[in-house]
């Protein structure tokens, strides 16, 4: 999904599950995982207009045979808000 890998870490749970980050240029990526629940949860956070969360999204559901899933959606972005100017190069498309 072109993001930028800088950093990864994840920690194995005995028996089993799992929880990790991948941190990106563009922000970052966490898992937690619940195998004996068959659960996990998921946030993928992104800026900028190269990445699409959507792709990490339908690899993760493909990977994790998920047969069920829930989103909710964030759009961040509140520059007025927070005082990053109009024309700032800090601020990406929403």
């Amino acid at each position: 999904s072109n993001a930028t890998i800088v950093n990864t870490s994840f920690h194995r749970f005995l028996p089993y599950g799992v929880s990790g980050v991948v941190v990106i240029s563009e922000s970052h990526l966490t898992i937690h995982t619940w195998p004996e629940y068959g659960y996990a949860a998921v946030d993928l956070f992104t800026c900028g207009d190269d990445v699409d969360p959507w792709k990490a999204f339908d690899y993760l559901r493909n990977v994790l045979k998920a047969g069920r899933v829930h989103v909710v959606e964030h759009l961040r972005g509140k520059y007025d808000e927070i005082g990053i100017l109009e024309d700032s190069p800090h601020k990406a498309a929403v």
